[in-house]
């Protein structure tokens, strides 16, 4: 008898077998190096932290505006003490302002924008929240939105996503 737990076949003798062919959910790290190809020349670490739903951007001088009845946000990424920090402005639409619960338990508002992200050569789009990570040891957080159905997380390794 075999039972099913998310793409895992137990069977009899506790051997476990991938069997997800279908959409190929592949094995990640806790910490991998993505590209923002449209925010940044440079790849940035990123923590793959499955006990946040959004992911998270560092960035600071974050600063919403209206044009023509629609919002933008413009921000920088990182900020001037991070060594890939390049010092350039960045504009985006505002997908939406949401309120965030940070791992310390404070609730505060944080703008969401849609992005592309490069991981492991596979361009996707992402939803990411504009926050001050710099008391963070990793200036980009992945959270489960994103990596929902589509990765496993190996918590013991790191950078094994090629």
């Amino acid at each position: 008898m075999h039972t099913s737990i998310k793409g895992l076949i137990l069977d009899n003798e506790l051997n476990k077998k991938n069997i997800n062919t279908e959409n190929k959910i592949e094995t990640i790290g806790r910490v991998e190096r993505v590209q923002l190809p449209d925010l940044s020349r440079n790849s940035l670490d990123a923590k793959i932290d499955t006990g946040a739903y959004t992911s998270s951007l560092h960035c600071h001088s974050v600063e919403v505006f209206t044009i023509h009845g629609k919002k933008r946000v413009r921000f920088y990424v990182l900020d001037p003490s991070h060594p890939e920090y390049e010092g350039k402005s960045f504009e985006s639409p505002v997908y939406k302002i949401k309120k965030i619960k940070s791992s310390n338990g404070i609730v505060s508002e944080r703008v969401i924008i849609k992005q592309k992200i490069t991981f492991g050569g596979k361009v996707s789009n992402i939803q990411l929240s504009l926050s001050n990570r710099s008391d963070m040891k990793y200036p980009l957080l992945i959270g489960r939105r994103f990596i929902s159905g589509k990765f496993l997380v190996d918590v013991s390794k790191k950078y094994i996503y090629k």
